[in-house]
């Protein structure tokens, strides 16, 4: 097996399949990158038995074979070398790779390709929808993901077509994340299933905006595929949360304020925060929302910020992520946060209102 190709080209490619390795033994299989030269065409593949990733670059390929490479390694001598051509040759059961910018030569042991675990096809049923859709639901709800691993259930999102939309929800049972997208009628209903965040993760860093998302679920796996692109992953299994019950159905208070500069204010008030609690209060009177913290062993801070309220005077107690999280990914000017009392659930909605929303649960005022 040889070939050759631009480093740039091969970095990037490699660079994703390493995201995706769990261990970083060197004599694992699962530690390594398998590589397949075939025609002009480099497959990249990569799996940790839950997640798998497949693409395909050009080469000139001078030589036709198959090999697995260790992928923490080769990933670091790509990332180590200067941009230029990179030969790659395998020899028995060693690979060698040799740059034409710096005459540098590396040397990996490497592991037989056909020990490297077959991949299932994706399921007959697959549909479309515009990445820029996929990718923005993904970034409005996965950071609100539990990381309780006993709650299992909810260490992913959950994703549902009802209806005329794609609908995508996070929850930690504490803040719950919203969106929805228009589905078109070609696609049938389809039960919820639950996405690890893994895969997300990589669909939002490496998708572009442009083009369509082929999507396949089946009953444990899901599969996604862009561009040159085949990503799968083994699905959650659990009972989501009924969250459709937590979402208000009216809310009878709410105030507007600028998106940026209550983003800047959490910022700086959450410097002087108890980080055990992150509790930060908002204190509401007629067009104006402070933004404070308790006093503390450190000090304590509080802001000032016009907003749109008209009502009587009172505060809130919020875990100061939960505001802040949402804030970074909604875009736009202005947000509603909308309540009925402090202490009750709140919901937090771009002005005018999208496809999406935000949920969080007010903590104990001390």
């Amino acid at each position: 097996m040889k070939f050759t190709c631009e480093r740039s080209i091969l970095l990037k490619e490699i660079s994703i399949a390493n995201e995706i390795i769990a261990s970083k033994n060197a004599i694992s299989i699962l530690s390594n990158i398998y590589l397949e030269a075939k025609e002009g065409i480099l497959t990249i593949k990569a799996t940790d038995m839950k997640v798998n990733f497949e693409t395909k670059v050009p080469v000139d390929v001078l030589e036709e074979g198959s090999v697995t490479v260790y992928g923490d390694k080769f990933s670091g001598i790509l990332n180590s070398v200067p941009d230029g051509e990179i030969e790659f040759e395998k020899s028995e059961n060693r690979i060698t790779i040799k740059t034409s910018a710096k005459k540098a030569k590396f040397q990996l042991k490497s592991i037989a390709s056909d020990k490297f675990p077959e991949f299932s096809a994706a399921g007959k049923d697959i549909f479309e929808m515009p990445i820029r859709d996929l990718k923005e639901m993904i970034s409005e709800t996965i950071f609100a993901i539990s990381d309780d691993e006993t709650r299992y259930f909810m260490n992913g999102v959950f994703f549902e077509k009802a209806e005329d939309k794609f609908m995508m929800v996070a929850t930690d049972g504490r803040r719950l994340a919203y969106m929805h997208k228009p589905a078109p009628d070609t696609v049938s209903d389809f039960s919820g299933v639950i996405i690890p965040p893994k895969i997300l993760n990589i669909v939002a860093k490496r998708a572009g905006d442009e083009g369509m998302a082929g999507v396949s679920i089946t009953d444990k796996t899901i599969f996604i595929s862009f561009g040159s692109y085949k990503l799968s992953s083994v699905l959650i299994e659990g009972q989501f949360p009924n969250y459709r019950r937590v979402i208000p159905e009216t809310q009878e208070n709410s105030f507007i304020v600028n998106r940026l500069e209550m983003l800047d204010a959490l910022k700086r008030v959450s410097l002087l925060v108890e980080q055990k609690s992150h509790r930060v209060y908002l204190g509401l009177s007629s067009g104006v929302v402070s933004v404070f913290c308790e006093e503390n062993d450190i000090g304590n801070a509080r802001e000032e910020i016009p907003c749109k309220y008209v009502g009587e005077e009172l505060s809130m107690a919020l875990n100061y992520r939960y505001l802040e999280e949402p804030l970074k990914v909604m875009g736009g000017d202005e947000v509603s946060v909308q309540f009925t009392d402090p202490n009750k659930t709140i919901t937090i909605m771009p002005v005018p209102e999208k496809d999406f929303f935000h949920i969080v649960m007010p903590m104990q005022q001390d």
